[in-house]
Parts: structure tokens; sequence; C-alpha cells
């Protein structure tokens, strides 16, 4: 097997396109995660495991909501300890709208999906684990005539 110019391997006469992985100069893989209105946009390298969110280390961003460092593990980390790969990659991360958890889980994807990038032997394990489906639930809108999205106006007989 031979690499050719333009990315293409020949294997015994028939030619396959060699995928091209989303890296940036300095090997730095980017992928995005979304979560109701959250956006996270994440940045991995390898490295020592250390997260940046926000230009703070991830433990100190979320530590001022109240998430503890073992629901951080539990949730923040999940790709990681999935993939196996916990202590390997450093992740900057830009985070803006939506509420902390719709940040958190919008990271977590954004993880995810970085690390399907680096590696796509990843994408089974993480898929099974439930890790790079995009959560589609959102805030349903308020109607006229209701009080809520679905609670109706109080009815009065007479």
């Amino acid at each position: 097997m031979r690499l050719k110019p333009g990315g293409e391997r020949h294997l015994e006469g028939t030619t396959v396109i060699q995928r091209r992985l989303p890296k940036a100069e300095g090997g730095v893989v980017h992928a995005i995660g979304r979560r109701k209105e959250s956006v996270a946009r994440v940045y991995l390298r390898e490295g020592q495991g250390r997260v940046w969110v926000n230009g703070r280390p991830a433990d100190e961003y979320f530590s001022a909501f109240s998430f503890t460092e073992d629901y951080l593990n539990r949730h923040l980390f999940t790709p990681f300890y999935v993939t196996g790969t916990m202590g390997r990659f450093d992740v900057r991360a830009r985070v803006e709208g939506g509420g902390v958890t719709g940040q958190l889980e919008a990271l977590r994807l954004g993880i995810a999906r970085a690390l399907v990038g680096v590696a796509p032997e990843f994408k089974k394990p993480l898929k099974d684990a439930g890790l790079l489906t995009r959560d589609a639930r959102a805030v349903e809108r308020k109607k006229y005539g209701h009080r809520k999205a679905r609670k109706r106006e109080q009815y009065s007989k007479r």
C-alpha cells in the first residue's frame, strides 16, 4: 500500500479515498456540541488531561454552579472513560448560551465528537454509550390562550 498525492491509497488495484481528519495546525481537533440553547466549541489536543472552559479550569467553572467534582467525573469526563483516554488529551472549550446543565451536556457532546475526529474507532463505543446522540429536547413555546406551553386558561362553566 502506498500513499499517492491527493490522499488516495492503492490497494491491489482498488482506489480508496483516505478520509481527512478535521485537524488544524498543531494537531488540534475541533468539534461542536449543542444542548438546549447552549453551544460548546471544543478544541482537543494531546496533553495531560486538563480541561479549560471559557479560560478557566472546568472544575472551577462548574463549581461556581455547585456541581461537585464527582458529578463532573460522572458526566463531563464520560467520553474519556468510555474510550479509555482519560488523561491523554487537553480540552479547551468556549461555551455560551443556556444554563449550566445545558452547557455541561453540550461540552460532553463536543468532547465525544472531537474524540471521534481523533480516532474513528472510538465511534462505536461512544455511540453505544449514547454519547454521540444530540438530545433534541428543547423548551416548548408558550401558546396564546394558554397560561404556559400546554396549561390552558381556567375554564368557568358559569
